[in-house]
């Protein structure tokens, strides 16, 4: 039995848990990280990073489709399930090598096994126990179902969907959130044919209604069909395939149903009810520092209340191990985290949509959209999209939401604008390089600023 102590005790491996991990290190802390499976959480091994691949693989096959149309003499003759399967986990094992060498290096104590939180705010993992001068919880989230709906089989998870060894001829997604649209348009890409549900009025709901709109033109023109406003009514499954009720009497056919209506914090059977964390919903309640109701003890990540994605629960991660420490950190505000949906095209936000923005500041908001039509850099890779600001008349930008392909790399320029609350007069001045799609963002500045130069 061990019975150790350190300045920090924290417990999950993922995203959040090994940022606070390495921050506390670099501050001269004692750290022991506990995960229950690899260091990287559900991002490096099942989230993130491999979907990522095979986005970039469903991009390389759609390239290859359209190369004629640059003057590239090509045919694509077929998708090989086991190469892809390769060059995607051969992403991730590098990702999670240099992730152990990292945490190696930095001196920080690996606990393999499953941890409880004890009244003490101590960490159990079975009889060793792991005492921490303060204790953050990062056990992360795991996907949602609906009641009623078994997953098993035909029936996916987004994980088990990563783990496929064939291309489905028909695949139904339920839901058309960020997890749902990739899916659909990595399926796609394949050469699926591939129809999202999705309960409310739009994809990708938490959008502005613009970047929504441009989206599901996006996939109607590349063939992913949509039955939006309709609800999941129930599925039967065979060793062939599925049928999918809806609820206004259609019966959907395919080959599988991937089930993408979001994911629930891990929360459950690790004592925090006993050990005086509060809970709402399943979610650790936590003030404005991240601290929870029990006196030392953190949470960071998915199992806070808010965005659910890995650069958030990094930054919290870095905030709680600098707020431990003694240093007096910023905290981040949800509006100026990024979310990028990795689709094709792709769906990057920052900021309030323009809808929220009228709710917090009534008429005193303008809104200014460029079409990427108008983009040299976006006609060159054939992409199509928006670049959307909102702004509070005369005062500074509150949303910038951008559509197209690789749009997500540019969001971080978005962030900017909005964390610093600059003004489009602040803003026009600065110059884009010519020719790049950050011009689009440039245009958009430029005629909220009263000057507009490539639109009338």
């Amino acid at each position: 039995m061990t019975d150790a102590s350190f300045d920090v005790v924290i417990l999950g491996g993922g995203s959040g848990g090994y940022a606070a991990a390495i921050r506390a290190s670099e501050l001269g802390k004692s750290v022991a990280l506990i995960e229950k499976d690899r260091l990287g959480g559900t991002c490096l091994h099942r989230g993130c990073i491999p979907t990522k691949a095979l986005l970039h693989t469903a991009e390389v096959a759609d390239a290859v489709r359209g190369a004629a149309g640059v003057g590239v003499t090509a045919e694509l003759t077929g998708i090989d399930p086991a190469a892809m399967a390769a060059y995607r986990d051969g992403i991730v094992d590098k990702k999670y090598r240099g992730l152990q060498s990292l945490i190696s290096a930095r001196g920080i104590t690996v606990v393999g096994g499953e941890g409880r939180l004890t009244a003490d705010a101590a960490v159990t993992v079975g009889d060793d126990v792991y005492r921490g001068t303060d204790v953050v919880l990062a056990t992360g989230s795991t996907t949602r179902t609906l009641p009623g709906l078994e997953i098993g089989g035909r029936v996916l998870t987004s994980e088990s969907a990563l783990s496929l060894d064939v291309i489905p001829e028909r695949v139904i997604v339920l839901g058309g959130g960020v997890i749902g649209v990739e899916f659909a348009s990595v399926w796609r890409s394949l050469g699926a044919e591939v129809t999202i549900v999705e309960a409310l009025d739009h994809l990708l709901p938490a959008e502005d209604v613009a970047s929504s709109k441009a989206l599901e033109r996006a996939f109607r023109k590349r063939g992913i069909a949509s039955r939006l406003g309709t609800r999941f009514d129930g599925v039967d499954t065979t060793d062939a395939g599925v049928s999918v009720r809806l609820s206004d009497g259609t019966v959907l056919e395919g080959d599988y149903l991937l089930v993408a209506v979001g994911r629930g914090p891990v929360t459950a059977g690790l004592g925090l009810e006993d050990a005086g964390v509060a809970l709402e919903r399943g979610f650790v309640s936590v003030d404005d520092r991240l601290r929870t109701s029990v006196s030392h003890v953190w949470a960071v990540g998915d199992i806070v209340p808010g965005l659910q994605l890995a650069h958030r629960s990094f930054q919290q991660g870095i905030f709680v191990a600098e707020q431990i420490t003694g240093l007096d950190p910023t905290p981040v505000p949800e509006t100026t985290i990024p979310r990028v949906a990795y689709s094709h095209p792709e769906v990057a936000s920052v900021g309030l949509t323009e809808a929220q923005a009228r709710e917090a500041h009534g008429d005193a908001v303008t809104a200014y959209e460029y079409n990427l039509a108008g983009n040299g850099r976006s006609e060159i890779i054939g992409t199509s999209g928006i670049a959307k600001v909102v702004r509070v008349t005369d005062g500074p930008v509150v949303g910038v939401h951008l559509v197209g392909d690789r749009v997500g790399e540019l969001i971080t320029e978005g962030q900017l604008a909005v964390g610093w609350e600059a003004h489009p007069e602040d803003l026009a001045p600065l110059i884009h390089a010519h020719p790049t799609q950050s011009e689009a963002l440039g245009e958009a500045f430029l005629a909220l600023a009263g000057k507009p130069l490539h639109t009338i």
